[in-house]
């Protein structure tokens, strides 16, 4: 139903290499660039815009906004997981079962956006 969400970001460059890790695990890449937005993504996925904000102020995390990444399998789960706290990532919840058949886990990306990586099944 999505076609993209965008994520505030106060350092693109340093953020850019922790999406870069995520997208090559999930087989995505980057699609779109300038010196104030990256944009990632794949034929049938939504994409992920990392952006600084245009008003000029500082980039913040929304209180209950999560963005969510879709995984083949637990196995990927486990890896995207494991790819953001190599890098930094602030960790939300470790992989796991959810219930019927929803498995996931969360964390946070250097500027502190709440992301999600799951699978059902």
């Amino acid at each position: 139903m999505l076609g993209y969400v965008t994520l505030g970001t106060n350092d693109l460059a340093r953020s850019a290499a922790f999406y870069d890790a995520l997208a090559r695990e999930i087989g995505a890449g980057r699609t779109m660039e300038s010196e104030k937005f990256i944009a990632w993504g794949a034929p049938n996925m939504a994409s992920v815009f990392l952006i600084k904000p245009a008003d000029g102020k500082a980039a913040t995390v929304g209180n209950g906004v999560m963005a969510a990444f879709v995984a083949k399998d637990p196995a990927q789960v486990d890896r995207l997981y494991e790819v953001a706290m190599s890098l930094g990532g602030k960790d939300e919840g470790p992989p796991g079962d959810r219930g019927g058949g929803f498995y996931a886990a969360y964390f946070r990306d250097l500027d502190g956006n709440k992301l999600n990586a799951f699978c059902h099944g």
